[in-house]
């Protein structure tokens, strides 16, 4: 370990520089090295630990999935073109007349998915008229079935006249969000079907126009990112199955031992806010802890679907369903799959949405806020009981010393504690070099005593024990410490009962913790 003496070691070197032999003599040094508190309040209220009736529950609840309107139907980008041109070979068209008035219905290719009605909540439409005549003609563009408040979208435009072969143009960027769109065609009986309407005028302050057959009037409407909050149809056979992974962070470190927790459950909750019905299954369900153990979760319910009813109600008062699977010690394994303290979860799903195909005869409905959720829920209280739970971690150090110069000859760490845990912990450092070897096993003179066997503290109202652990370092280890490069700090937990010094399932008080400080006595042999 490299120590600074610094200036209280200036009158010794001058005192002994005109010796022509080393001198030498011991001292004590006491340091402290940590002060700390170690609590479960971190993981308080961040999906892993809650506080629940005086003591804190471990929740394992999490969202595994979450559709909505986005994730069942996509608008693509769509081009709709409407021309015109007049049948006889030439016609002289006097100022103001009508040359053409009429509707075209045009496709979206949305298959499977078959729409009767959309609303739009964002995009635009990219218009381009075409005036293949020699004079300013006057546009109508109508979008029969595209409305807002009621009002049929329009827009009116003149185009310039052609010069040469060359048609004049016009273009406009237009907003159509906020805009409803009926699907079902001029008939009212088609699906995903969009309409136009064309209405084309000679300029009525102008002269006559010639128009042959050979002119063609267009109009090009560009639907650009249009994206829905509404719709209502088919949304064809939809399947969604993934298998997801969510790891636990406070179970990281575990190397050995086991605990028992009370009776539990886990519930995989499906929130059906769609009126579409389906079914959904859960496929698989397994952790596997620091060790490398995984425990499947085992139960005649994993693997069979589950009938999801339809939501009900409408847009801004629809009522979700919700079925729920529910897993315990009765039906499954769940009793050994929680006591495998897995860091690491892993939940499969399938869900199928009109698994019987069009029962509704086109009328699935989904809103902006529908949504489809699978969520798993667990909630335990952390009445724990610990044999031998064993928790290790591993922290880089740098420790050097010449044995030549001054160095450290012998000492100890002492570790004091102040523990509201009911639990113990018998604590030993393991003293690595750089390939993870070894070197040294220093095990605590005690262990860190249970609060169960401390007393009330006044000032906070915690049940706490006191207690002084002792870490000897021998010479033969402070040799080695030029090779340490790793420690590791091992753990094991307990939870007897002072009654019986039997282990047995402990509550954890709220605001339970550890308050550590770890100081430093050491021989320290001065060469000059």
């Amino acid at each position: 370990m490299k120590l600074r003496t610094g200036l209280l070691l200036l009158p010794l070197l001058a005192f002994f520089s005109c010796r022509k032999e080393k001198a030498t003599w011991n001292s004590d040094w006491v340091a402290p090295l940590v002060s700390d508190t170690l609590s479960l309040k971190d993981y308080v209220n961040d999906s892993t630990i809650v506080e629940n009736g005086g003591v804190y529950n471990l929740d394992l609840t999490r969202t595994i999935a979450d559709f909505g309107i986005e994730d069942l139907i996509a608008i693509p980008d769509t081009t709709i073109s409407q021309t015109y041109t007049i049948v006889v070979s030439s016609l002289s068209i006097p100022p103001g007349t009508s040359i053409v008035n009429q509707i075209e219905e045009h496709t979206i290719d949305l298959a499977p998915i078959e729409l009767k009605k959309i609303r739009i909540s964002q995009g635009s439409i990219k218009l381009k008229i075409y005036n293949p005549v020699a004079s300013k003609v006057y546009f109508t563009v109508q979008l029969p079935g595209v409305t807002q408040n009621g009002i049929t979208f329009e827009q009116n435009y003149f185009a310039p006249a052609a010069v040469g072969s060359a048609p004049g143009t016009v273009e406009a960027n237009l907003n159509i969000s906020g805009y409803d769109i009926d699907l079902t065609g001029i008939s009212g009986g088609e699906v995903n079907v969009l309409q136009s309407k064309l209405i084309i005028n000679t300029d009525p302050l102008g002269s006559n126009v010639t128009v042959t057959n050979q002119h063609v009037f267009r109009v090009d409407a560009d639907f650009k990112n249009v994206k829905i909050d509404y719709a209502k149809g088919y949304f064809g056979h939809k399947i969604f199955t993934d298998t997801t992974t969510y790891t636990i962070d406070l179970l990281n470190g575990l190397t050995a031992g086991s605990i028992d927790i009370p009776s539990s459950a886990i519930q995989l909750i499906i929130t059906n806010g769609m009126k579409v019905e389906g079914k959904a299954t859960l496929t698989k369900l397994s952790n596997t802890n620091t060790l490398g153990s995984t425990v499947n979760l085992s139960s005649s319910l994993i693997g069979n679907p589950i009938y999801m009813d339809a939501a009900t109600g409408s847009a801004w008062s629809y009522v979700p369903s919700t079925q729920t699977i529910s897993l315990d010690g009765t039906n499954s394994n769940l009793e050994n799959y929680i006591e495998n303290l897995g860091n690491k979860h892993t939940v499969g799903y399938k869900v199928e949405l009109n698994p019987w195909g069009n029962t509704s005869g086109g009328y699935n409905e989904i809103y902006s806020t529908s949504r489809l959720k699978v969520k798993l829920k667990a909630q335990m209280p952390m009445a724990i009981g610990a044999d031998g739970l064993t928790l290790r971690d591993t922290f880089d150090i740098d420790i050097s010393q010449d044995l030549e110069k001054s160095h450290i000859e012998s000492g100890s760490l002492v570790l004091n504690a102040s523990n509201a845990f009911p639990m113990n912990s018998s604590v030993k450092i393991y003293l690595l070099d750089e390939n993870g070897t070894t070197l040294h096993i220093v095990n605590g003179s005690s262990p860190i005593e249970s609060s169960l066997y401390g007393s009330v503290d006044p000032k906070d109202g915690m049940l706490k024990s006191n207690s002084e652990v002792v870490f000897e370092l021998p010479a033969n280890v402070l040799l080695d410490l030029a090779l340490v490069k790793n420690i590791a700090v091992e753990a094991t937990f307990n939870t007897p009962t002072p009654s019986t010094s039997l282990n047995e399932q402990q509550a954890i008080p709220v605001g339970a913790f550890i308050a550590v400080k770890l100081k430093t006595k050491f021989v320290f042999k001065a060469i000059i």
